[in-house]
């Protein structure tokens, strides 16, 4: 007998396959427009990579270019706004993340977009493992070594992040309300020079994701002791969960989805999301995604809109909890 997850593949490849036969007129009169998509990040990084391997595969089932336009800064609200407040939205992506579906509603006390009115969701992308990381001069080998460590430190401890309200910092916040650790949040502009000052004992910890941190790991340069998801990442089979070393229910990802604007037909949107689904399945994007330890999370509109809800719901408490604004 077929497992579920099997059957909930081939209904979604079927889906896929109908959907791209059976395009609307709007789609059809769009086809030979380029798409843009939206990358709030910098060229180069795990995000711009995801969209680059996935845009590239949707490109060739749909029959039309996508080129990736990188729009950083303002936590991916400058992105955001292009796309959500654009007056021609019939061509525009957008990789809708952590950010701008869930924390940045909570972190910001003005938004120039409404989430929920000026943004639609077409699919979920990825979801990057973050990893516990030390600097490789600390004397711990685990959560519990690293338990005992932080609390024999009469000021506490200070750990790093890329930036106030991160996945990495917000998840760190999270681990101080679980353990009740002592700890100071050093933000930086960016994961690379927090990963640096890690490095070099400067800081002794942080969360990193695993498009970011992995070449560090397995480099020897970062010591991972513990992985934030529920089950251990296939590329650190070696590296316990949180949950395994005693902290219960712990869970953190940074993730990231397909949205568009909310102006898009539906028809139009089952259509990307066809595309989508057999970006995410095929060989090339499977290896891409292998490499930078990340985890494809195909699947419908629907389930990325609930998703995101839960998780806006989710980290908005913690946020209220530690009195959190960026603005």
């Amino acid at each position: 007998m077929p497992s579920t997850h099997s059957t909930r593949r081939s209904t979604l490849r079927a889906a896929a396959t109908l959907a791209i036969a059976c395009l609307s007129p709007w789609a059809k009169a769009q086809d030979k427009r380029p798409l843009e998509w939206v990358v709030g990040m910098a060229p180069g990084g795990g995000t711009d990579i995801v969209a680059r391997s996935v845009a590239d595969q949707m490109a060739k089932t749909l029959g039309q270019p996508i080129v990736v336009v990188n729009k950083p800064g303002a936590a991916h609200n400058i992105a955001a706004d292009y796309v959500a407040r654009s007056a021609t939205p019939g061509n525009l992506l957008l990789t809708g993340d952590y950010a701008v579906l869930a924390t940045n509603p909570w972190l910001y006390s003005k938004l120039s977009y409404n989430v929920d009115k000026d943004l639609a969701s077409v699919g979920m992308l990825v979801r990057f493992p973050l990893i516990l990381v030390v600097s490789p001069k600390l004397p711990v080998r685990n959560f519990q070594e690293f338990l005992a460590w932080a609390k024999a430190q009469p000021e506490g401890v200070n750990f790093a992040s890329p930036g106030a309200g991160t996945p990495h910092h917000l998840a760190m916040e999270l681990l101080r309300q679980r353990t009740g650790l002592k700890m100071t949040h050093v933000p930086y502009r960016g994961v690379t020079p927090a990963i640096q000052d890690i490095m070099g004992g400067q800081v002794p910890f942080m969360f990193v994701e695993s498009a970011g941190g992995m070449p560090n790991i397995t480099g020897g340069n970062l010591r991972a002791i513990a992985v934030a998801s529920a089950k251990r990442m296939e590329t650190l089979p070696e590296v316990p969960t949180l949950r395994e070393q005693g902290v219960k229910d712990f869970e953190a990802f940074a993730w990231q989805g397909l949205s568009v604007n909310a102006a898009m037909p539906a028809a139009e949107v089952q259509r990307l999301n066809a595309a989508l689904q057999q970006a995410l399945n095929s060989t090339p994007v499977k290896a891409r995604f292998q490499t930078l330890g990340v985890e494809a999370v195909p699947g419908t509109a629907e389930e990325m809109n609930a998703y995101a809800k839960v998780e806006r719901a989710r980290w908005g408490q913690l946020i209220k909890d530690i009195g959190l604004k960026i603005d």
